[in-house]
């Protein structure tokens, strides 16, 4: 919408002709008003008043376009504060009105370049948070949600807005892993069972707080995993098969050529070299039987069986199976353990220490009492690891050793978690690798 304001003559000229005009018709009016008055001073006086009515009219006249101007300028500006950029002023005239005006419609065009480009800023990003598979939940301050896009609202809604709801009243109604996994704060993982109780959903829940106009403000992201781990799933059984068939094969080969090597050598009577062919076949099987002890005791790890543990005596034990230092003392107390489990757990992360690279004498255990947990760290000085090994460490049968399995930390992780407790993997400062496991105090 535009404004078009018109102004004949520029501002100057306009003044210039009105002041040489009244002071023109002021010195003809006292030279006719002085055949009767008799000072010339009082003739002038009486001219001015004379003229002052007609001069304030055409002064009137003279401003009127650059009133209107001032006014429609204030008007277009309450526009803009108001949020709508549609005026603009045009002007006939020339001089700095017509700069200021051209200057003002300048500033409203960026101003609805702007606002365009934001609005088509918010629709994208409205359309990426509705429709991302991410469940976002905005909170305020006061616990009602201002943000919920459709993935909140087919999980805690049923489909509903909520929007306005209180965030404590929908998490009544959600089921009680999500409760608990709520009250539990923080970040973590979550398994939800299906409606028909047959499968289950599993969830990253995220909760960052941030400040949104000066008031703290809470974003809780729900992201499925359901899907994710199936695939995973899938491929580290294959994977599985393939290192099962590898294995396998590596080791039925040679047994049936040297079983085939022994029939031909006791046809020929040859019985001289038997010993060595059967000392053979009796290692690859006996490799064979403790590489599928290895998977079996891996895919059946009993339930732990917690007795008091001595820590000393601990690990006074486990230093006569493999060699470490103590970082510290050791605490003078007992835990609630399965003793054989965690001294498997332990024994694997020690000797994965040894291979790391790390000087045998590098490689410490330390033990602390913490609050609420017995914390057991295992050093070492090698390589250390990347951040793509880092991220999947921990997964079964991922391994970056030649002949690996890729089950040590994965016991181990099995083992920290049957007793409710936990396992991380640091980089050291000055390289090297810190393996923490966690276990909660009985």
């Amino acid at each position: 919408m535009s404004l078009r304001l018109r102004q004949r003559l520029p501002l100057w000229v306009t003044f210039t002709a009105l002041a040489l005009g009244y002071l023109l018709a002021a010195l003809a009016l006292a030279q006719l008003l002085s055949r009767w008055i008799a000072s010339p001073w009082w003739a002038g006086l009486a001219a001015i008043a004379l003229l002052l009515p007609l001069l304030v009219y055409h002064v009137r006249r003279a401003f009127a376009p650059m009133l209107s101007l001032f006014r429609a300028l204030a008007g277009t500006v309450s526009s803009y504060r108001d949020g709508d950029y549609s005026f603009g002023l045009s002007w006939a005239g020339g001089g700095e009105l017509r700069d200021l005006v051209a200057s003002h419609n300048a500033l409203g065009d960026a101003l609805r370049d702007q606002r365009h480009a934001l609005v088509q800023r918010e629709l994208l990003l409205d359309t990426l948070v509705q429709n991302t598979p991410v469940a976002m939940l905005l909170v305020e301050p006061g616990g009602h949600v201002v943000l919920a896009n459709l993935a909140a609202r087919r999980l805690l809604g049923e489909g509903r807005r909520l929007e306005g709801h209180a965030f404590a009243e929908l998490l009544e109604a959600a089921p009680a892993e999500l409760r608990d996994a709520f009250a539990n704060g923080g970040d973590g993982m979550v398994s939800v069972p299906s409606e028909d109780g047959t499968d289950e959903d599993v969830f990253h829940l995220s909760r960052r707080q941030f400040r949104l106009n000066g008031r703290r403000h809470e974003l809780v992201l729900l992201r499925t995993l359901t899907a994710e781990l199936r695939r995973q799933e899938v491929h580290t059984w294959k994977k599985v098969i393939r290192v099962i068939s590898h294995e396998l094969n590596n080791s039925l080969a040679p047994i049936a050529s040297l079983a085939h090597s022994g029939a031909e050598l006791l046809r020929r009577g040859q019985t001289e070299r038997l010993p060595v062919a059967l000392a053979t076949i009796e290692e690859r099987a006996r490799h064979l039987e403790g590489f599928i002890r290895g998977y079996a005791r891996f895919a059946k790890l009993p339930e732990p069986r917690c007795e008091p543990l001595e820590w000393q005596r601990f690990v006074a034990h486990l230093r006569e199976q493999v060699m470490f230092s103590v970082d510290g003392a050791v605490p003078d107390g007992h835990a609630r353990v399965d003793a054989a489990q965690l001294e498997q757990a332990l024994i694997n992360l020690l000797k994965n220490a040894h291979e790391s690279g790390s000087p045998s004498d590098q490689v410490q255990l330390a033990l602390r009492r913490l609050p609420d947990e017995w914390r057991i760290d295992v050093l070492d000085r090698g390589s250390g690891m990347n951040s793509a090994v880092l991220s999947n460490a921990l997964l079964p049968f991922y391994s970056t050793k030649r002949n690996g399995t890729g089950l040590g930390l994965a016991l181990a992780r099995e083992i920290a978690e049957a007793h409710g407790g936990r396992i991380a993997l640091l980089n050291r400062d000055g390289g090297g690798l810190c393996v923490s496991l966690a276990l909660p105090v009985r």
